[in-house]
């Protein structure tokens, strides 16, 4: 197959090289450091790193009926939030650090897809996304989730999607049932609310968004590392 001028087209991964073949699409961290896009490095960012992207990254294209825009990093809490409410006992420090990072990737990529780009797109797409998605559980020694708990991560996921849309973006009842297809409930109580004290379905700066995320992110690694050092040293 050829491109203009009769040279061959590259391939979808030629395409994502430079000369000789080496990775060239890097973006640059808040913190002055490079991750490569391509082959993403899993020590290359840092937690505030992640927490200022996702809190820059926005859900519903950027469209909001408030002042702000809905971050990913405000969304990741939200459903984190959800998941905890779903069960009886409490969520351990590994899911909970599941929740919180399950899209973490897009920080990195810039935007949150949709699932319909996301087909058009296609597997060069999907592939980029995907190993940022493996440095993500490879820094924070992610496990996938369990058979029983990934229905109740998509369920909250759901519920999360069906309110922002409503509460948030300015999607009407009858384009969330038909457009987007959601038919889980739609919250009228906005579980974040009470846990930061701040005004229901309000989206967030991006400042706050990100100090929210870094706490409970922060928080989160710091416990589970106090948990496995009590478990080494603990006599059985």
């Amino acid at each position: 197959m050829s491109g203009e001028g009769g040279k061959p087209r590259a391939s979808p991964e030629q395409a994502m090289s430079g000369e000789g073949g080496k990775p060239r699409a890097w973006t640059r961290l808040p913190s002055g450091g490079r991750l490569d896009l391509i082959n993403p490095d899993p020590q290359a960012w840092t937690d505030t790193d992640l927490a200022i992207r996702l809190s820059r990254t926005y859900r519903w294209g950027g469209e909001s009926s408030w002042t702000h825009p809905l971050s990913v990093a405000q969304h990741s809490l939200t459903v984190l939030a959800l998941r905890r409410q779903m069960t009886a006992e409490a969520l351990d420090m590994d899911a909970s650090l599941l929740e919180l990072l399950h899209d973490a990737e897009e920080g990195f990529l810039g935007f949150d897809c949709i699932s319909p780009l996301k087909a058009v797109l296609g597997d060069p797409f999907r592939a980029v996304g995907d190993r940022l998605a493996r440095a993500i559980f490879a820094r924070y020694s992610l496990v996938p989730w369990s058979g029983e708990a990934y229905p109740l991560h998509k369920r909250a996921d759901a519920i999360a999607a069906a309110s922002e849309a409503l509460r948030c973006a300015g999607w009407t009842l009858a384009e969330i049932r038909n457009e987007l297809g959601i038919t889980h409930p739609i919250l009228s109580v906005d579980p974040l609310a009470s846990i930061y004290d701040c005004a229901p379905w309000e989206p967030w700066p991006a400042e706050l968004a990100a100090e929210r995320f870094h706490t409970e992110l922060t928080a989160l690694v710091a416990a589970r590392k106090t948990t496995a050092l009590v478990t080494i040293f603990v006599p059985q």
